[in-house]
């Protein structure tokens, strides 16, 4: 885990991504100038966070929105929604322990062992525990 690199503006783990060894994470060089980002310009969840001037997703309504990567996928906004309600350090501690534990961020590409839910309850409740529900 490279806990510096934290959390992206979005919500996703730059401190697990393990896909771009030049990212630097989004909220790095003042996150103005990400010109060695491939996706800094198409991000819509980048851009919205520039026109509130707020920290990230996070300081928002993430469980609600469905901008950008919040669109299809629930990883971010789960992500994001749980550093809305606990704290960006209170998620870095939960990914550090799960990555500890053996849970994968990126497993097979972009996808990983928090890939694989539709309700976003349990991935927080994931998160927090690394532990799946059986229901």
């Amino acid at each position: 885990m490279k806990r510096e690199l934290g959390i992206a503006r979005c919500g996703l783990a730059c401190c697990l991504c393990s896909e771009n060894v030049e990212c630097r994470g989004c909220r790095q060089d003042g996150f103005l100038d990400l010109s060695w980002c491939k996706d800094a310009e198409w991000c819509e969840n980048r851009k919205c966070v520039l026109e509130k001037e707020i920290a990230g997703c996070y300081e928002c309504s993430p469980a609600d929105c469905r901008k950008g990567l919040f669109k299809e996928k629930i990883k971010a906004r789960a992500f994001a929604e749980y550093a809305r309600r606990y704290g960006v350090e209170a998620l870095l501690d939960c990914l550090e322990r799960n990555e500890q534990a053996g849970i994968v961020y990126h497993r097979i590409g972009i996808m990983g062992d928090y890939d694989d839910f539709d309700d976003l309850e349990q991935l927080m409740d994931f998160i927090r525990t690394g532990k799946r529900r059986t229901e």
